[in-house]
């Protein structure tokens, strides 16, 4: 990826790239006083340049084009399928296509009018010491009403998981996803059970301790408060997540730690995604139609918004929450 498709936010702290040309996504979010990178990447090239007809026909497709980072899921997230007679692409057009950009130096301004529906969304990066802020507003110029799935893939790496970690939340309840069964997930498919444990193929299994091999997703639901960390346990670095809004109701927990030995894995990768989602589970528009899945509704001319922060930091024992501006609290 060339310099010339990545904008760049940052201040004394952090240095943030985005790819504005696939998919708007965060690329890369560096902690320069810890020196430490924590978003993920992944073990081969990606291509980049937009999907043609914005939308990646399957997971695999979809791949070429994913760096590891930080990509925005919508209108569709999961399965490509096919909605009201239009084809979805897998995790939607807003994570496969270029966005406009303007960037100043206190913020980066992406903007898409989809393809595939009649919305416009802006999403505003700006930075507050070590706190990474994202506000995204969707609204709807068509005739009727829109259901659409809104997610954010973060997806943790690099520095951050190069040691042990632990994994933290407000969230109170955990159901493992009932389909996503490769051979080296550790989960029960289909069970349920209060964070962090969870019945295991061989004996029960703690959440917040991922461990490696590992391929499995979870659901993360009943937030008490909204937030999910995750730090190295030898305190090197962490990273709290915390949204605001009515958008993001529960949480994907994907954990692919050199658990897929198949191409284009081959089992090199380290990745940890704690995305924050509208719906579950992760099989697309079309499942989540027919099972009755909570959706979000664009109603024509009212804007939606949703917010999420990030706090990049230097752990010092564990994390209860977060305060009013997002960082992290012991």
């Amino acid at each position: 990826m060339s310099d010339s498709d990545l904008a760049v936010l940052e201040n004394d702290i952090l240095r943030v790239e985005v790819s504005w040309r696939v998919g708007g996504s965060i690329t890369s979010i560096f902690h320069k006083l810890i020196g430490a990178q924590i978003l993920g990447c992944v073990p081969w090239d990606s291509v980049a340049v937009p999907e043609p007809g914005f939308a990646a026909r399957d997971e695999q497709i979809w791949l070429t084009r994913y760096t590891g980072g930080w990509p925005l899921m919508f209108p569709n997230a999961g399965d490509a399928c096919v909605a009201d007679g239009l084809f979805h692409g897998f995790h939607g057009e807003a994570s496969v296509s270029p966005w406009q950009v303007c960037v100043t130096p206190d913020r980066i301004r992406l903007t898409r009018r989809f393809f595939g529906v009649p919305v416009r969304m802006t999403r505003e990066l700006t930075l507050a010491g070590d706190v990474l802020c994202l506000h995204e507003t969707a609204l709807s110029d068509g005739p009727s009403p829109v259901r659409v799935i809104w997610g954010q893939h973060v997806t943790f790496g690099s520095d951050l998981v190069a040691a042990p970690v632990i994994i933290e939340t407000g969230a109170q309840r955990i159901v493992v996803d009932d389909s996503y069964d490769p051979p080296a997930n550790r989960w029960l498919p289909g069970a349920t059970g209060a964070w962090p444990i969870i019945a295991g193929k061989s004996s029960p299994q703690d959440l917040s301790h991922p461990q490696a091999p590992c391929a499995s997703l979870a659901y993360l639901t009943d937030f008490a408060t909204k937030f999910v960390a995750i730090r190295r346990i030898d305190g090197a670095v962490g990273a709290v997540l915390s949204w605001q809004g009515e958008v993001y109701d529960c949480l994907w927990y994907w954990c692919e730690l050199g658990g897929t030995s198949a191409a284009p894995w081959l089992g090199r990768a380290r990745l940890i995604g704690l995305e924050p989602c509208s719906t579950w589970p992760g099989r697309g528009l079309t499942d989540a139609l027919k099972s009755g899945a909570r959706l979000v509704e664009l109603v024509p001319g009212v804007p939606m918004t949703a917010s999420i922060r990030l706090h990049v930091f230097q752990p010092d024992g564990s994390v209860k929450g977060i305060d009013a501006v997002g960082r992290a609290q012991s």
